[in-house]
């Protein structure tokens, strides 16, 4: 009925059962009852994906069929002749923490997709957690730590701006309601291609292509009216742009790109408030700014501004990864030269044929 497998993890302690998250009709009321279930284990988010790059989301579970569920670790298989075949919890997201209650029913589930792993039929699984996963057992290590930046929307609309930084972010604001920024919202096509161009500049001047157009279209389909679209212009020139998706209590800030030449007037600033005013005033308690890499100050610092609160979020390998040497790393410098070079015609053909491979 639910395209139902079931195995027996390395200790034989537990049945997990495999289940199709976009079939079972349980998957969505775990996801409304479970703390730690986010815009990334949503079947909207899961659709896109599918959509978009051809993953099919596969859940495991210690719950049979008959019961309730009450636990699930989603994953996609992404098989590439490039980078090889893995799992993933889940690609794309910046956090898709398993949703247990226990170290016991974790320690269920892990071992049932490192069974795959050690029949060579995936090189690795991957875990990419925001809670439930402090502990996710043998043969299981941490591969990567991020910051990760929230915001407590509890405290009143003049508080929350009262604890913005004066200078780099109220000012900010300010400046762009006097240089008169015109400022539009929603989800129309015309509105995704002014994203998207702004996209394609910022992701050349990081030296890397941009996801495909299809990707963000998907979301937009796939959540409707809970995602938008945010552009701010200057004098009938494209500024800055963010992406937002609402999930149950949360406003995930997930996407953002601009044009330099107006960073002083305001325009990021302008829209993240925005976005963080409708949350509030929307009944929200949570605005999500996603993960930093660490070695990344300048984006660290941006956050921080906010008044969002810090915390580690950290990756899992099985098994552990072995260590990158520096030789590993000249070819992707010298790609992200290129692309920092390319024609934006280039680089969005890249995007679209490269992306499948990263997740």
């Amino acid at each position: 009925m639910y395209g139902l497998r079931v195995g027996v993890n390395q200790a034989g302690m537990a049945r997990v059962y495999t289940i199709d998250p976009m079939e079972d009709f349980r998957w969505p009321r775990l996801l409304v009852e479970h703390e730690l279930a986010t815009v990334f284990h949503s079947r909207e988010w899961l659709s896109a994906l599918q959509r978009t790059y051809g993953y099919r989301a596969s859940v495991v579970t210690t719950c049979a069929p008959e019961e309730s569920l009450t636990n699930g670790l989603v994953y996609c298989r992404v098989q590439s002749r490039i980078t090889g075949n893995r799992m993933i919890s889940v690609p794309f997201a910046d956090h898709c923490a398993p949703l247990v209650d226990t170290a016991k029913t974790l320690n269920a589930l892990v071992p049932e997709l490192g069974r795959k792993v050690d029949e060579k039929r995936e090189a690795y699984l991957e875990l990419r957690s925001g809670g439930g996963c402090d502990e996710p057992g043998a043969g299981v290590a941490r591969a990567a730590a991020f910051c990760l930046h929230r915001l407590d929307l509890r405290p009143s609309i003049g508080d929350l701006f009262h604890n913005l930084h004066h200078n780099c972010v109220r000012r900010k604001i300010a400046r762009a309601e006097r240089e008169r920024l015109t400022y539009e919202e929603g989800t129309s096509q015309e509105l995704l291609h002014k994203f998207y161009w702004l996209t394609v500049l910022t992701r050349r001047r990081q030296q890397i292509p941009p996801q495909p157009l299809s990707w963000f279209a998907n979301l937009l389909s796939c959540f409707g009216e809970r995602t938008k679209l945010r552009v701010a212009s200057k004098d009938g020139h494209l500024a800055a742009a963010i992406l937002t998706i609402r999930y149950k209590n949360c406003m995930t800030y997930k996407y953002a790109c601009s044009d330099p030449q107006f960073h002083q007037a305001g325009p990021m600033q302008l829209l993240i408030w925005k976005a963080i005013r409708e949350a509030k005033e929307g009944g929200l308690s949570e605005f999500d700014m996603g993960r930093t890499e660490w070695s990344n100050d300048g984006l660290l610092t941006f956050k921080d501004r906010w008044g969002c609160r810090r915390s580690t979020l950290e990756y899992f390998r099985y098994p552990a990864p072995a260590a990158r040497s520096r030789a590993e790393n000249i070819p992707s410098a010298i790609a992200r030269r290129l692309f920092s070079l390319a024609p934006k015609g280039v680089l969005t053909a890249a995007g679209t044929i490269l992306y499948r491979h990263i997740a």
